[in-house]
């Protein structure tokens, strides 16, 4: 063999040994961290408590920041990551341990808590999800009570927090709510819908702390430092102070600390002008952080934050390299190779999270890089002005926002592309197929004729395919009568009432389901919002209808509970300036030629299996001929009621099933109704064991057709040739 194919032979099996010692090195790593952390979860004492639910005082030291989890009806419950210390159950001994967990809060005293605050609180034990390493969740309805004071670099980091929100007040909305997420990760004032346009564009690391941040805060430091003649030494201080504060800014929780570390490895790199230098740094931080935290190795975050910095340091700089060579611009390059290198390398990730890989994400986050580093510094000098030049502050956070208004604009116009995101399956399988097929890609467009070939086909199948995808997209189905949502486990429905105009009839239990249902159908002005009772799988999304768009007026049923649900959409109309009006029997609305008229209740309801179900609205829509009957969670009471009182009167073309196909009907309406499509909105593998059965069985007996959103997606009843047909836009969400 010649000896250069032997050198190159024994390279390969000396690398693939290396390998194996390292994988089996960190497996060894990983079982013991991951053993101890098991030993404390199984830990006997602790465990019974969890087991039975025991009701326990516990004391608790705060984690990371308190996260308010997706709003339904009610006041909000805050999810808050914790050290257990000290567990105390009535009559018993107290159990002193050193155990993570989780608070599930419900009381607004949660909201402040800074992390490594130390607590104390009561609340009920509860087991942690399947495969989680924490030890218990507990869930605590009163407010915690605090020990002691935060560490000084949570109240600083606090105080200047807090000014540069106050800084932030003068500004949009939008703008104003990103900016300190852009800069410190704070979105409380981030309105959801524009959260959800950034997820969707690709952009949703700017909400967050990432090691950009750091990069960027840092190598303006170091830039300054070396302009004013600092040497080696001093440009160290400075970017480790610049690092430390920015830190303290950001609040030293471990996702901060994890940013951190990557900014750190990414600025060795960039630094030593050698990026190959950084990534045994890179391997090692994760390695340590893995095994000082296992848990890190589930989490998303995590995981995007290393390949992000991955491919900064192995990927951009070889494409990069490639285009200057090819006479392109230096800054030009920079900019391309950047940011698609930290969407190749994230790209697996991110669609095992979402289900889909985005053909916007790149050029999206192309045309952002200018904004970032401009929004970032004039935020953070708005927030380090704030506590003593608070008029300073507001003038730095006024030209910071113009650079997040940017951001902003391409947000919410990626996230309208037809088409943006293309379908991909979801999970660990979909995420290391898309791994696979990227690794081979990279490797096999070294050659020459591959790139070109795969330019061809991928231009040919832009060329050929956009066109189809913006003049026919497909959905919504021309002629359609009325759409069931997608929304899970609740109710959605749209009735037509001309060209981007719309009824809507309940929300769904969160606002981004029903809005993107709307989106896709094109409605812009919804004429009326139907609320057929306030139970939170039919209210809580109500926000995401009146979410960039003229809502013209919404009705409800006359009945008081739930109370919650009732304020919630009270509390949302009246944002739009609308009251919330009370309709009954004989109320009538026509819009074009489409007529609405409540039938139900016909009385109010008190003492049934559900008062709030049993006075729910009941609405018939008659479009064209063609009429809809829409029951809400009206059970076998209230059905019994409609039926007696209307009879053969309640005939319907549509039925929209009620309460997602619940056991509880009147087979004497289903009879009186005799529809010839039967709409079901339920959510994929619920915990009520909707639809029923043999209610499914009864209907298609009577020879409906049975459409469920939880195996077809949003559903349209179509008006074709003067019958009726049914199409499914498929991907139902779980």
């Amino acid at each position: 063999m010649p000896s250069s194919r032997r050198g190159a032979a024994e390279g390969w099996a000396g690398a693939v040994r290396w390998i194996g010692v390292a994988v089996l090195l960190g497996v060894g790593c990983g079982a013991v961290a991951t053993a101890a952390r098991v030993s404390v979860r199984e830990a006997p004492m602790l465990a019974e408590l969890v087991a039975s639910g025991a009701t326990v005082r516990a004391e608790l030291v705060v984690r990371d920041d308190p996260r308010p989890l997706a709003r339904t009806a009610g006041p909000p419950t805050f999810l808050v990551a914790v050290d257990f210390e000290t567990v105390v159950a009535e009559g018993a001994a107290p159990i002193r341990l050193a155990a993570r967990g989780l608070v599930l809060g419900s009381d607004p005293g949660w909201r402040g808590l800074l992390p490594g605050q130390r607590v104390a609180a009561g609340g009920r034990l509860m087991p942690p999800r399947p495969g989680d390493l924490r030890a218990a969740v507990l869930s605590a309805r009163k407010a915690p009570e605090p020990i002691g004071q935060p560490s000084w670099a949570q109240r600083a980091a606090g105080v200047l927090r807090a000014g540069l929100q106050k800084a932030c007040e003068p500004l949009p909305d939008d703008s104003g709510g990103l900016l300190p997420g852009l800069v410190v990760g704070d979105t409380s004032r981030l309105d959801p819908g524009l959260e959800e346009d950034f997820r969707t564009t690709g952009l949703t690391h700017l909400t967050a702390v990432s090691g950009t941040n750091i990069t960027i805060v840092v190598g303006v430091v170091l830039f300054v430092a070396r302009r004013v003649g600092a040497g080696p030494m001093l440009c160290a201080l400075a970017g480790a102070v610049a690092l430390v504060g920015f830190v303290i800014l950001a609040r030293p929780s471990p996702s901060v600390i994890r940013a951190a570390a990557m900014g750190t490895i990414g600025l060795i790199g960039l630094a030593a002008g050698r990026p190959r230098v950084a990534v045994p740094a890179l391997a090692a931080g994760a390695v340590v952080l893995l095994i000082a935290d296992p848990e890190l190795a589930s989490d998303a975050g995590f995981a995007l934050s290393v390949l992000a910095t991955a491919g900064l340091l192995l990927i951009a700089p070889v494409w990069r390299d490639g285009l200057r060579r090819r006479g392109c611009p230096a800054g030009v390059a920079e900019a391309l190779a950047v940011p698609a290198a930290a969407q190749v390398a994230c790209g697996p990730v991110v669609a095992a999270i979402s289900g889909t890989v985005s053909l916007v994400a790149v050029p999206a986050n192309l045309v952002a890089v200018p904004a970032i580093a401009p929004a970032t510094v004039f935020g953070v000098a708005a927030a380090m002005l704030s506590p003593v030049w608070p008029a300073a502050a507001e003038f730095a956070a006024w030209i910071g926002h113009w650079p997040t208004e940017w951001l902003v604009l391409i947000a919410h116009t990626g996230a309208r592309v037809p088409s943006g995101a293309l379908p991909w399956p979801g999970g660990t399988f979909g995420g290391i197929l898309l791994a696979v097929l990227t690794v081979a890609f990279l490797f096999a467009a070294r050659r020459v004729i591959v790139r070109r070939l795969a330019l061809v086909i991928a231009l040919g199948a832009i060329i050929g395919a956009l066109p189809v995808r913006l003049l026919a997209s497909g959905w919504p189905p021309p002629g359609w009568l009325v759409v069931a949502c997608a929304v899970g486990q609740g109710d959605a429905l749209v009735l037509a009432a001309g060209a981007g105009r719309a009824v809507v009839v309940d929300a769904g239990p969160e606002p981004n389901a029903v809005d993107h249902c709307l989106r896709r159908l094109g409605v812009r002005t919804v004429v009326i919002l139907i609320v057929s009772h306030f139970h939170a799988d039919h209210i809580g999304g109500v926000t995401g209808v009146f979410r960039d768009r003229e809502v013209g007026a919404v009705i409800g049923p006359d009945w008081p509970e739930p109370a919650g649900g009732r304020a919630a959409v009270e509390e949302a109309a009246a944002g739009a300036g609308i009251a919330v009006r009370a309709a009954g029997p004989g109320w009538v609305w026509t819009v074009g030629d489409l007529r609405l008229e409540v039938l139900g209740p016909v009385t109010p309801m008190r003492g049934t299996n559900s008062d709030p179900n049993n006075n729910s609205l009941i609405v018939r829509a008659v479009s064209g001929g063609r009429s809809v009957l829409l029951l809400g969670d009206a059970e076998t009471e209230e059905q019994e009621e409609l039926t007696g009182v209307y009879g053969a009167g309640l005939r319907a073309d549509v039925l929209k099933v009620a309460h997602h196909g619940s056991a509880l009907q009147d087979p004497e309406l289903l009879d009186a109704v005799d529809p010839a499509v039967a709409l079901v909105s339920v959510g994929r593998d619920n915990d009520y064991g909707h639809p029923n059965p043999s209610l499914l069985g009864r209907i298609a007996r009577g020879g409906a057709t049975i459409t469920r959103t939880d195996e077809l997606g949003d559903v349209a009843v179509v008006t074709v040739d003067g019958g009726l047909a049914v199409a499914g836009r498929g991907d139902p969400p779980p």
